[in-house]
């Protein structure tokens, strides 16, 4: 318990589990849209998935993964049909 206190002291905090289930979910999704996208040849989709896959380090923010993965993946869910 010390240490999370240390790391706390830092600035440094531990995810919470709704930001760690959104990385999961978005990641599998953009990796699904990723394959998809190769296998078809079409760029939207491959370079969505990677974006659905990689924006997770660029956001701290439970809210704004969520909002940002959920507007992503509706994105993807156009250019898929």
């Amino acid at each position: 318990m010390n240490e999370l206190n240390a790391l706390a002291g830092l600035g440094l905090e531990l995810p919470s589990p709704a930001y760690l289930l959104g990385c999961l979910i978005f990641s599998v999704i953009g990796y699904i849209a990723f394959r998809r996208g190769r296998k078809s040849a079409q760029s939207a989709l491959t370079w969505g998935g990677v974006a659905l896959m990689l924006y997770p380090y660029l956001v701290s923010s439970t809210s704004l993964l969520w909002a940002l993965g959920l507007a992503l993946c509706v994105w993807l869910y156009i250019q898929w049909t």
